[in-house]
């Protein structure tokens, strides 16, 4: 995507938490878009980014919406006020990127669709590791033809995810917690991105292995798309094993990290007596925060790669590929070779979700990841939990193919 209109789209923040740390290097180093405004409960979080973006900021969501000044909203509030979210921002006029997953129900999505439809708005949903560049070589080199047609594609994923500090509501499934609805959206979206989009089934196992974290844990799925291609795909998040060590020790954000860390995250959670004090380490972790992520704003690597979601495995007739730190991986009839894929604006970098809206805000572009790719994305996941539950294969009837 290209970004060449020099206009400025100015841009608010609904929820100042981990997600926000992750977009703001992106926000703040895109060239034509500057932000304006924050919404969250925390006061601590918006005084410092009032001071920090000379920024007007709210305890309430509407009224930031009610600001004309603001084009632009990045919502990255808890899930289930995804949908209530979207829905107003619409009404407003705003423009719009909703955290993953889109919403918690397919209705849900299909009332956010109306709204954003009836308002003429744009909205993105921002399942961030499908805009890896990595990845986005991958579907490119895919679409060519070069290695034949798409077979396969195996994804592994092992963190400490589910010991991480959680608010009550991140533990229970029904109200959007587990890995479900935060991190499984990401191995779809990759795996529907590459693979053209329309999943035809789901077959799974899904896990809850530890009665004081009473949500999924891990799964094991297979899926089949409509032309008979298929993926596996593999999370653990009980924070044993960590995949990191077979990309190198690069983490999810294109940052290298230590080899020490297993059961790290176990140790400092039994710091917390009970649920509040665990909510409070959670939210020390987000923005203002007295353990915000390091590279939250202006932070620079003095080594960067690329962000990346594991173990990542692509097969066509004539060849594999993998995404690496750097590019990709190509393993053909000639043997192995590197794509070189050049790095983005950011510490970690997600400017490409930035510029899809921008792209289709400003220069009149389609929205590929719009909300029925997100709708057809939080199906497959339903349809993890369905197959667990029931043992048997689901079959999808609300996919839609990936545009281009």
């Amino acid at each position: 995507m290209a970004t060449t209109n020099s206009r400025i789209l100015n841009f608010g923040i609904v929820g100042l938490g981990r997600a926000a740390t992750s977009m703001l290097p992106s926000l703040v180093n895109h060239p034509q878009v500057k932000l304006i405004a924050a919404a969250d409960l925390r006061a601590e979080a918006l005084e410092k980014f009032r001071g920090e973006f000379d920024a007007v900021v709210y305890r309430d969501a509407e009224e930031l919406f009610r600001n004309q000044n603001i084009d632009a909203v990045y919502i990255a509030t808890p899930h289930q006020c995804h949908a209530e979210h979207v829905i107003m921002a619409a009404t407003y006029g705003k423009h719009a990127i909703v955290e993953k997953p889109m919403a918690l129900t397919l209705a849900d999505c299909d009332n956010m669709i109306a709204a954003v439809d009836r308002a003429g708005i744009r909205l993105v949903v921002g399942h961030t590791h499908s805009f890896d560049p990595p990845i986005l070589k991958i579907r490119e080199i895919v679409c060519g033809g070069e290695l034949g047609s798409f077979k396969m594609m195996h994804t592994w994923r092992f963190t400490n995810f589910l010991y991480r500090p959680r608010r009550p509501e991140e533990l229970d499934t029904s109200l959007g917690g587990g890995i479900l609805f935060n991190q499984v959206p990401h191995q779809i979206d990759m795996i529907r991105w590459i693979g053209g989009g329309q999943v035809r089934s789901v077959r799974s196992m899904t896990g809850v292995w530890d009665s004081s974290r009473p949500t999924e844990g891990a799964h094991a799925t297979f899926l089949e798309f409509v032309d008979g291609a298929a993926a596996t795909l593999v999370y653990n998040a009980y924070d044993h094993f960590d995949s990191d060590e077979l990309t190198g020790w690069i983490g999810e954000g294109g940052e290298p990290k230590r080899r020490d860390r297993q059961g790290e995250a176990r140790r400092a959670l039994s710091e917390a007596k009970n649920s509040a004090d665990e909510a409070n380490l959670k939210a020390a972790t987000g923005y203002g925060g007295r353990q915000q992520r390091r590279a939250a704003v202006g932070a620079v690597e003095r080594e960067r790669y690329h962000p990346h979601f594991g173990v990542t495995l692509v097969s066509c007739d004539h060849g594999d590929l993998r995404p690496q730190p750097n590019g990709v991986f190509i393993y053909d009839d000639h043997g192995k070779r590197e794509i070189p894929v050049p790095m983005g604006r950011a510490v970690p970098d997600k400017g490409k979700v930035v510029d899809e809206l921008y792209d289709a805000v400003v220069n009149d572009r389609p929205v590929r990841h719009n909300g029925r790719w997100g709708k057809a994305t939080l199906e497959a996941c339903l349809a993890i939990q369905q197959s667990a539950r029931e043992r048997r294969e689901i079959i999808l009837s609300h996919q839609v193919p990936t545009g281009d």
